[in-house]
C-alpha cells in the first residue's frame, strides 16, 4: 500500500474515533439510542403482543420512518458544530485531506446508526424463539437494505452539516432530503407517465423492498452506492469552497 494513502487511512481512523468519543461522550447519542430502541420495539411488540401476529417485516417498515428523524439528529452536528465551536478552522489548518475528514466523520455516524440496528436485533431473537420456517436470507439482506438506506441517508445529513452553522437548520434539510428520498415512491400516481421510471428509480423505497426480499441485485447496490459517493463528494466540495473564501 502506498504510504500516501497509508496516512490518510489513518487519518480517517484518528477522525473516526474522535468523532465516536464525541457521540458517547454526551449524552445525545444514548438518548437517540434509547428513543430509537424504544419506539421500534413498541411497534413490533404491539403487533406480536396485540394481534399474536408479528414478522421482522413490521420492523423492517417501521425503520425506515425512524429513520426521518434519527438520522438528520445524529449527524446535524458532524461539520455544523465544528464551525459553531470555531474548531473548524483549526481541522481544516491540520495536514488532512478533506475526505478524511468527511469520510472519518461519515462512518463514526454509520457506526452509531449499526448500534441501533444491532441493538434490534433482540427482536429477532424473540421471534426466532416463538417462530418456524423463518426466512434467515431474507432477514439478513433486509438488515443489510437498512444499513445501506442508512448510508444514504448519513451522507446526506453529513452534506446538509457542511452547508450551515446551525445545528438545527443542518437538522431541517437533513429531515426534508431524507424525507423526499422516503415519499418519492408514495407519489408516483400524481406525476406524469414520464417521470415514473425516474423517480422510482431514485425512491429509497423501491430500492429497500427489492433488497428486503432476499434478492440483492446489483441495480441496488449500484443505487446505495452511488447517492453515498454523490453526497459526500458535495460534501467534499463545500469544505473546499469554504477554503478558497
Amino acid at each position: 500500500m502506498p504510504e500516501a494513502l497509508r496516512q490518510n487511512l489513518w487519518h480517517v481512523w484518528l477522525v473516526f474515533r474522535r468523532e465516536l468519543a464525541t457521540y458517547f461522550n454526551s449524552a445525545g447519542a444514548y438518548i437517540t439510542l434509547v428513543a430509537f430502541v424504544l419506539i421500534a420495539g413498541w411497534f413490533f411488540s404491539s403487533s406480536f403482543f396485540l394481534i399474536n401476529e408479528s414478522d421482522l417485516r413490521v420492523l423492517f417498515g417501521i425503520i425506515p420512518i425512524i429513520y426521518l428523524f434519527f438520522i438528520p439528529a445524529i449527524t446535524m452536528g458532524l461539520l455544523a458544530r465544528e464551525k459553531s465551536a470555531g474548531t473548524f478552522e483549526l481541522l481544516i489548518t491540520l495536514p488532512l485531506e478533506d475526505w478524511t475528514v468527511v469520510w472519518g466523520k461519515y462512518l463514526a455516524a454509520m457506526a452509531l446508526i449499526a448500534v441501533g440496528l444491532l441493538f434490534s436485533l433482540v427482536h429477532f431473537l424473540t421471534l426466532a424463539l416463538v417462530a418456524t420456517n423463518m426466512d434467515t436470507g431474507a432477514i439478513i439482506s433486509g438488515y443489510l437494505g437498512l444499513l445501506l438506506a442508512g448510508g444514504v441517508y448519513a451522507a446526506a445529513g453529513i452534506f446538509c452539516s457542511a452547508l450551515t452553522e446551525n445545528q438545527i437548520t443542518a437538522f431541517i434539510l437533513g429531515f426534508m432530503i431524507v424525507f423526499i428520498f422516503f415519499m418519492l415512491n408514495k407519489v408516483l400516481l400524481f406525476v406524469p407517465g414520464s417521470m415514473t421510471a425516474i423517480l422510482q428509480y431514485l425512491s429509497m423505497d423501491f430500492h429497500l423492498t427489492n433488497i428486503s426480499r432476499g434478492v440483492i441485485d446489483s441495480r441496488n447496490l449500484v443505487y446505495f452506492g452511488s447517492m453515498i459517493t454523490l453526497f459526500l463528494t458535495l460534501t467534499v466540495r463545500v469544505l473546499e469552497m469554504r477554503k478558497w473564501r
